[in-house]
């Protein structure tokens, strides 16, 4: 069941004094037994839809029903179009300018197709990431097991999973479901599975809880405060990567004093090191140690 097609067969219901079942059919290439699905999900929503026999007859919105068409405003309508063109950057389908088209009302635009916001959730990787979201949407849609082999800091697996939602966050692509290897709910970075598979297996869907739904657990949480002192030439990187609220200047060194909480230590380590001979840190003092020891390491290979 696709929402843009019951809203697309309301509008044209709103629209006409009456139409077919295979009217209906023709217009969004669907079987009549599927129209006729939708018709009993969109009377089941409470909107009244009479079917009329015989000649002459057809399905039209009960007499007296009136749905308000402003429910939705200008400003809202272009919030739910940016967002289904930002999908649609990620996707084989584009399905937003069919949609437009269903929003139309006696030949006259609801909305242009512009808008002075545009979010693309693609990445270096677009085609593979749109072939892995398009196959792992299929198998949450049909409730069918997906396996692949996954990369992590701890190694390389094979993992068979139950897949349940497709996350955008943190900067990344993520699929979320109960992992059949580890016998527990995962959070697995699209960037970092390969070989994915659909195993055409089905499997009972289970009940997630609302703390399982928290995805903040799923990243690791040290809570290391940061102190450091860097260079004036790396202020925009700072800037871009954290704000300005981290960012004094400490009058006494000619520096930019940086401090901000972090959660990933590893994360923090490679961070830092990304900044070379820009940086010195003044706290915490065990990181100091680790960060002279992955040097001189450095500087080991080149030896």
């Amino acid at each position: 069941m696709k929402i843009d097609r019951l809203i697309g067969i309301i509008t044209i219901l709103l629209q006409k004094e009456k139409v077919t079942i295979s009217q209906l059919a023709e217009r969004f290439e669907a079987s009549s037994r599927t129209i006729q699905r939708d018709i009993d999900h969109i009377c089941k929503a409470g909107i009244p839809i009479v079917s009329m026999q015989g000649y002459g007859g057809g399905l039209s919105i009960a007499e007296g029903y009136k749905i308000n068409q402003t429910i939705l405003m200008q400003e809202e309508l272009s919030a739910i179009f940016m967002g289904l063109k930002s999908i649609d950057s990620i996707s084989k389908y584009s399905h937003t300018q069919s949609l437009m088209e269903k929003f139309a009302y006696e030949k006259r635009a609801v909305l242009s197709d512009k808008n002075s916001i545009m979010i693309d959730l693609s990445s270096f990787y677009q085609v593979s990431l749109t072939e892995k979201i398009d196959l792992i949407k299929q198998a949450i849609n049909n409730r069918e097991l997906i396996r692949f082999q996954y990369y992590s800091e701890k190694g390389e697996s094979e993992r068979t999973v139950e897949p349940y939602f497709i996350i955008f966050r943190w900067s990344a692509w993520y699929v979320y479901g109960y992992c059949l290897t580890k016998q527990d709910y995962r959070l697995f970075k699209l960037n970092r599975l390969s070989k994915l598979q659909n195993l055409k297996t089905n499997y009972e869907e289970r009940v997630i809880s609302e703390k399982g739904l928290n995805f903040d657990q799923y990243i690791w949480r040290d809570d290391i405060k940061l102190a450091a002192l860097f260079d004036i030439s790396v202020k925009y990187r700072l800037i871009d990567e954290y704000g300005t609220e981290c960012i004094t200047f400490d009058s006494q060194s000619g520096k930019l004093l940086f401090e901000n909480n972090f959660t990933n230590r590893n994360y923090l380590l490679q961070w830092i090191l990304s900044y070379g001979d820009a940086v010195k840190i003044i706290e915490p003092l065990d990181l100091v140690d680790e960060v002279c020891l992955n040097a001189e390491n450095i500087l080991n290979q080149y030896k």
